[in-house]
């Protein structure tokens, strides 16, 4: 029983740890910047394929593919802000919404002409399959090695933005773009740079998911709602609070299908409208 149970909780941890990585980029985008951008999962997606191309075609190694995914997630990120997303940040959230929905489907519609409907096939290294026990407990590689890199960029994510002059011009730039300005900050420059950052991150926890939450062109819109929870619940524009929500609905949604796998899959939304009525305004509110 207990045996079952810290596994359950490792798996929970481990799976929540995913849905931070790849939601704290919308939690930056729409928290510090204020736009709502549901194609964030599609430069996940990206990130998914620009990987199983690297480790499939081209042969590199899988420590190899998932820089080279953050950074394809970064010139896409950058690249589509100049050209598109800056152009609705004065807009209504809902042309926001209408907008980044339907890049998301077309997104969807590129990745299945490319690579057709199927999901991807991915092979990890050796190192990185099979058992480990830690402290007792036989767990899975991957999963400690996905923990173990998520808790290195938290902690990266954290002093870049509490602790670096570019975090600070982030701060600035987003609770007053006219008086940043003023001091000779180029928020058009920090706004590309955030965008950038969060897509890149996005990428990067798509390449690293690939063989816990799958990947085929609907990923965008299957784990849409999830993201949303998480950021929704742990309070936008914050690190610590996506944080404890991910691994809280990780944990419970783990949890809930393996102990009552008939309702597991709504365990998770009856702990987010819980979450959501206790706090309101998320678990951990940005700092003016």
């Amino acid at each position: 029983m207990f045996s079952n149970l810290a596994g359950v909780l490792f798996d929970g941890i481990a799976y929540g740890s995913l849905l931070f990585l790849i939601s704290v980029g919308l939690s930056v985008t729409l928290g510090m910047m204020n736009f709502i951008n549901l194609a964030h999962g599609a430069f996940a997606m990206l990130g998914g394929y620009i990987c199983v191309i690297a480790l499939n075609s081209w042969g590199l190694p899988f420590l190899v593919s998932l820089p080279i995914a953050f950074i394809a997630g970064m010139v896409v990120g950058i690249v589509l802000e100049r050209l598109l997303y800056r152009r609705l940040y004065k807009a209504s959230h809902l042309d926001q919404v209408l907008f980044s929905i339907g890049l998301t489907f077309m997104a969807v519609a590129s990745a299945t002409y490319i690579w057709g409907p199927t999901q991807q096939p991915v092979n990890l290294p050796d190192w990185l399959r099979g058992q480990i026990s830690l402290f007792g407990l036989d767990v899975g590689a991957y999963r400690v090695f996905l923990i173990g890199v998520v808790v290195l960029i938290t902690l990266a994510l954290g002093l870049l933005i509490e602790r670096t002059r570019f975090g600070a011009q982030i701060r600035a730039s987003v609770d007053n773009q006219t008086a940043a300005a003023g001091m000779g900050i180029n928020v058009s420059r920090v706004f590309s740079l955030t965008f950038a950052l969060g897509s890149g991150l996005a990428a990067l926890g798509g390449g690293l998911g690939i063989d816990v939450l799958g990947l085929d062109p609907t990923f965008p819109i299957k784990y849409m709602v999830y993201f949303l929870l998480v950021v929704a619940v742990g309070g936008a524009g914050t690190i610590k609070g996506p944080l404890i929500a991910a691994i809280l609905l990780g944990i419970c949604d783990v949890a809930g299908k393996y102990y009552v796998p008939e309702i597991g899959a709504f365990v998770i939304y009856g702990l987010m409208v819980l979450l959501l009525i206790l706090f309101p305004m998320g678990l951990v509110r940005r700092k003016a």
